[in-house]
């Protein structure tokens, strides 16, 4: 058990180690040579440059002015001092709410300390529970809840306290969460125009043998938004073009490191071998062979581009599509576009550097398969995790033992006693290892001893060019993903010890202080953010600090049901419903700002921008937003070709004219210059014709897609699921794995009942429940189930009966060596139930993934 001595000893040697970390950062952040490895964001944006090297031959390495050394801590007040809107205009929205989840933390627990420092310590400390107890325990453990007696009239002053933070606790959160939500508004009202404001990512959509898909999505939207759609971006699989080009740039890169080491030295060229990493191979001239390496490539990406434009199967059924103005794009991002809810299905368009193109081929049906494999797999790795617990659970029931063994009666008596008394006094592991993770990790990422490193081995072995030097300044950036579930432990901790062990609140307090400095100087300094989303995580770090809370109220019922305190449990039982009650509350009222769009806001903004910019040409400025950054390169290579772009008049009325659509005769018509279509890989320089014009994709063949059925789908999943749940309801009954049983029939739980109820179900969901393919389903089902649990069951009993008849026969029989019939043919009626359960579950998710 560590004592206060030990706790103290180990508070200083994490405050002397983040101490050191801050004395090295300071020394290392002012040498020029590691300039670009803690300012790399002011390199990026263009306002730093390298220090100037001339001078002192030391100086170029070595910061000589002694001046800097002393006020080695001047980093702090400056990271403090850059107000909170020129940070949002500086690292954007993202960072500066990232930064309020440590000014939150502090907003809670600083007056909590201060509460339980004053009211819940003296209460805890004059009792003497543990000093008349056989436990081994700390000083510390006496300002905790352990040392108050069980059944004592001073547990009512923690049940006040927990309803006293708990309020308060809500009550920074409702203020927070309104604050964020206004400041997510006021962003995105006064941000600079994107892209991704006008734009939104339809998928699913249907195939056409009349039309391309570019062609369908066109005239789709002209029909449904004639007087906002404005132009669209077809999505093409050019996963393997990127390859092609990412590697003929780093020909490209090798290429200008020997042309310059050349010209450093041009009395000998310089030669490389063409084998494996130029470790073996023929010897050849190094700037000749890249060059032919280059040429050879640019042939490669000509054809794969070629192929692209040919083939229809390159075409995706996705497409961005653009609109006039921000009014028309929410609408449309925010609303069912077909009566059949599993096409034509719409969000809003990531910004284009957050756009991940390789995931964008993967088709919709196989992204919504793929959700439903994760969460059935989640479902299992969950249900069987659950099996050892359970066992181990029957082993550990305390009526059982006492059954089995009636000596240790007393020994099981004293367990709720003991963990009501020892579950508090474990805080000293959690203020270990605050300080350890919290106090010293933290100071060691302002550090950034891994980038350090790894700059300066870059630099000195694989820097070739200035080029490679910008690249090997890797600012990095907050990763939300990994950091804010971290941040929540800490918010667990200090909620659940609030009450029980106040002393862990001032560890907590200092880290959120701590890291709400470091991170701010990161911020300012150093992380690039890849994407802005605006504070959309918001609500997922409020929700997880409401689940804190209802943990540290349960834990708190629990631990005061074990001190003999049961009778304030009905006065604790309310705080959980009143939290979660809360939550509902907040999820209503602010929630829908980080979900929606409000078509208000898009008005407003419209209105503004048309009136300070009327003669903005947004078709253009949305001209080559979401075309594959591969194409924009290779548009900007093949600067000698100019594509002819013709410019549309957005106010004109469409006209209507015949198209190729046998079930739709009449359209809006496109502009003369595709003014309101996509710029197309043509558009681009994919395929230039001999007449200088363009060259479109050719419509797709009804071959090309094929379209998705979600009861031919959820039918075929269903069975699939069935069989595999065989392996483990067998191995459940019989204690034995049998592969058999994935492709036989009969067991738990019926694969035919499950594929005929997904077929019904599926029809039911999509066509609704009054057309005849529903009746027919549901028939056909009702005719299943019943040959499952009468004909096929009987007949497989008959053949049980049977095969053992021939087992009786003597060896000399003549059917004695015949082959065993079959026995596992019907169901019993649970069998087919559970089936008929499973099939209606995985029609009814395939219905909601897709």
């Amino acid at each position: 058990m560590a004592t206060l001595s030990d706790i103290m000893v180990a508070a200083t040697i994490n405050i002397l180690s983040a101490f050191a970390f801050f004395v090295a950062f300071a020394v290392l952040r002012i040498q020029p040579l590691n300039d670009r490895v803690y300012f790399p964001k002011w390199y990026l944006k263009g306002l730093r440059s390298s220090p100037s090297r001339a001078g002192v031959f030391m100086q170029k390495f070595v910061n000589l002015d002694y001046r800097s050394y002393v006020v080695f801590l001047n980093w702090m007040p400056a990271a403090l001092k850059m107000p909170e809107p020129e940070l949002i205009d500086h690292a954007g929205l993202d960072s500066a709410v990232y930064l309020r989840i440590y000014w939150t933390g502090l907003k809670i627990f600083v007056p909590i300390a201060f509460l339980a420092f004053t009211i819940m310590i003296p209460v805890n400390y004059t009792n003497g529970t543990l000093q008349h107890s056989n436990l081994v325990y700390s000083d510390i453990d006496k300002l905790s809840i352990s040392n108050v007696p069980n059944a004592s009239h001073r547990f009512w002053t923690h049940l006040l306290m927990s309803y006293v933070f708990t309020f308060w606790t809500c009550y920074v959160l409702k203020k927070e969460y309104e604050t964020v939500a206004s400041m997510r508004l006021h962003f995105i009202q006064s941000e600079n125009r994107r892209p991704d404001q006008f734009t939104v990512l339809v998928r699913n959509v249907p195939p056409d043998p009349d039309e391309s898909v570019s062609e369908l999505v066109e005239h789709f939207f002209l029909v449904n938004h004639p007087d906002h759609y404005l132009t669209h971006q077809v999505v093409y699989n050019a996963n393997e073009l990127t390859k092609l080009v990412e590697e003929k740039k780093k020909k490209h890169n090798w290429l200008d490191y020997y042309q310059l080491k050349y010209s450093r030295n041009q009395s000998k060229r310089p030669s490389v071998k063409t084998g494996y990493l130029g470790l073996w191979g023929e010897k050849v001239d190094a700037i000749d062979f890249y060059k032919s390496e280059i040429e050879r490539l640019s042939e490669e990406i000509s054809k794969e581009r070629m192929r692209i434009a040919k083939d229809p199967k390159s075409i995706m059924p996705a497409s961005f599509v653009s609109f006039k103005d921000r009014w028309g794009a929410a609408v449309c991002a925010q609303t069912q576009q077909s009566r059949n809810p599993t096409i034509w299905l719409t969000e809003w368009a990531p910004e284009p550097r957050d756009v991940y193109w390789r995931n964008l081929p993967i088709p919709y049906v196989s992204l919504a398969i793929r959700r439903l494999i994760s969460s059935v797999a989640f479902f299992f790795l969950t249900f069987f995790f659950m099996i050892p617990i359970a066992f181990v659970q029957s082993l550990a029931n305390i009526s059982g033992i006492e059954k089995t063994a009636p000596f240790l009666k007393p020994i099981v008596e004293e367990i709720p006693m003991t963990i009501g008394v020892s579950i508090p006094m474990k805080a000293t592991f959690f203020i270990t290892y605050i300080m350890v993770d919290g106090w010293a990790g933290v100071a060691g990422e302002i550090l950034r001893l891994k980038p350090l490193i790894f700059y300066h081995l870059k630099n000195f072995f694989l820097v070739k060019t200035e080029k490679d030097r910008e690249e090997a300044m890797d600012p990095g950036s907050l990763g939300f993903n990994s950091g804010e579930p971290q941040i929540q432990l800490y918010f667990l901790l200090g909620l659940v010890y609030a009450v029980v062990t106040p002393i862990l609140l001032p560890f907590i307090i200092i880290f959120f202080g701590l890291a709400y400095v470091v991170y701010r100087h990161q911020i300012i300094n150093v992380y690039n953010q890849q994407y802005e989303s605006a504070a959309a995580f918001w609500p997922d770090v409020h929700g997880r600090i409401i689940t804190a809370l209802v943990v540290s109220q349960l834990l708190l019922m629990g631990l005061l049901s074990s001190k003999e305190a049961a009778q304030s449990t009905p006065l604790l039982i309310t705080l959980p419903v009143l939290t979660i009650w809360f939550h509902i509350y907040c999820r209503g009222r602010y929630e829908p700002a980080f979900v929606q769009y409000p078509l208000q806001e898009a008005m407003m903004k419209d209105t503004l921008e048309r009136t300070r910019e009327p003669n903005l040409n947004l078709k253009e400025y949305l001209r080559n937003a979401y075309i594959h950054p591969i194409f924009k390169q290779e548009d900007d290579s093949d600067s000698d070709s100019e594509s002819d772009v013709g410019t549309v008049n957005s106010d004109r009325e469409p006209e209507l004219v015949p198209t190729k659509r046998q079930s739709r005769r009449n359209t809006p018509l496109p502009s003369k210059h595709s003014g309101s279509s996509p710029p197309s890989i043509s558009e681009v320089h994919v395929i230039p014709a001999a007449d200088g014009q363009t060259t479109s994709s050719p419509p797709s063949s009804p071959a090309a897609h094929l379209p998705p059925s979600l009861p031919l789908l959820s039918a075929f999943l269903a069975f699939a699921l069935a069989q595999f749940l065989k392996l483990f309801t067998t191995w459940y009954k019989e204690y034995r794995w049998d592969s058999k049983r994935l492709i036989s029939s009969g067991g738990m739980p019926s694969s035919h009942s499950a594929t005929v109820t997904a077929l019904a179900f599926a029809i039911g969901l999509e066509e609704g429940t009054g057309g005849s393919p529903f009746a027919i389903a549901v028939v056909l089902a009702c005719v299943v189930m019943y040959d499952a649990t009468g004909v096929r069951l009987h007949a497989g009993r008959q053949a049980e009966l049977l095969n053992q008849i021939v087992c009786e026969f003597p060896p000399e029989h003549p059917l004695s060596n015949s082959r065993p019939l079959r026995d596992s043919l019907g169901h019993t009626p649970l069998q087919v139930l559970a089936g008929a359960i499973l099939g209606c579950v995985v029609a009814f998710l395939m219905k909601n993934s897709t």
